[in-house]
This record gives structure tokens, C-alpha cells and sequence, in this order.
């Protein structure tokens, strides 16, 4: 094994271990430090994917910006800070089997594939942002995952709308 392997084994167990403990923890400002140790995780994955401006762009965007604007969000909001409710659903059951039959589906799909068969589309990344702006729409690149990661946003966006509605 590599440097470079074990470097990706240790970023990988931490940013799914905070990934973890942020969608398990009871306190919402706990979970929001925890979500920021994650998109740390994840800018550590652009850094070892030699993909500097991606990285930047994670720790200033994602945790500079939107992680700290959610965390004074919560510190603001009383009304979520404080315990009225209790933190678990008495349908956790379901979403566990349902995360747990992803998981299998995902493992029999990737064991499906063959090894080092998979080849990754090649976007130039000598360029410019221009370029990496083609790329992201570019049909035989990234357009696929680019508009997957829109759709997760707006699915997320609409979650926090329900949550944050007041109840009558």
C-alpha cells in the first residue's frame, strides 16, 4: 500500500465517521460542527485528487460560507435549540432497513462491475475555469452528476422549508 492509499483509507473512515455522527446526533448545533468536519473531509478528497481549485472552493464556499451561516441560524433560532420534540421518529426502523437495502443494492452493483474496468470521463485540467464550466455542462463529461447534485440541493431545500414552517 501506498502513502497515498492509506492518506485516502484515514479521510475516507473520518468523513464517514462525521457524516455519521452528524445525521445520528441529537443536537442540531453539534450536528452542524459535525457537518463541517465532514465538507472538511471532502476538500480533503480534492486535495488528494490533485484538484486544488475544487478544494478552495469547498473550504471557502461550503465551510467558510454556507456551514457558519447554519450555525447562526441555530445559535439565532431558540425555538430549535430548545428540546420540545423528541429527536428520534418511531419510524427510525424503516429508514434503517430502507439505508440498509441501498447499501446491499450498491455493493451488488459495484461487485457486478470488473476491477479497473471503469473508465473515468477525462476533462482537461490544465485550462481555464472556463473550461471546467464546459466540462461541468458538457454532455460526455459531467453533466450527469452536476445536475444529480442540483436536484440533491433542491431536495434539500425544500426539507428545510418543511422543517422550518411553523405548526399550527
Amino acid at each position: 500500500m501506498t502513502v497515498e492509499q492509506i492518506i485516502f483509507i484515514v479521510v475516507s473512515v473520518a468523513t464517514l465517521g462525521s457524516a455519521l455522527v452528524t445525521v445520528t446526533n441529537r443536537n442540531l448545533f453539534h450536528s452542524a460542527l459535525w457537518l463541517i468536519a465532514t465538507l472538511f473531509g471532502v476538500a480533503a478528497f480534492f486535495v488528494l485528487l490533485e484538484a486544488g481549485f475544487l478544494a478552495a472552493v469547498q473550504v471557502l464556499l461550503y465551510i467558510g460560507a454556507i456551514a457558519i451561516l447554519i450555525i447562526f441560524a441555530v445559535m439565532l433560532t431558540r425555538r430549535l435549540m430548545a428540546e420540545t420534540q423528541e429527536a428520534t421518529n418511531s419510524e427510525w426502523w424503516l429508514s434503517a432497513l430502507l439505508g440498509g437495502v441501498l447499501v446491499v443494492l450498491l455493493i451488488v452493483m459495484i461487485s457486478r462491475v470488473p476491477a479497473w474496468s471503469v473508465t473515468r470521463p477525462q476533462a482537461d485540467v490544465s485550462g481555464s475555469i472556463a473550461d471546467l464550466g464546459r466540462s461541468l455542462v458538457s454532455p460526455d463529461l459531467y453533466v450527469l452528476p452536476f445536475e444529480l447534485a442540483s436536484v440533491m440541493l433542491l431536495v434539500a431545500l425544500i426539507g428545510a422549508i418543511v422543517v422550518a414552517r411553523e405548526r399550527k
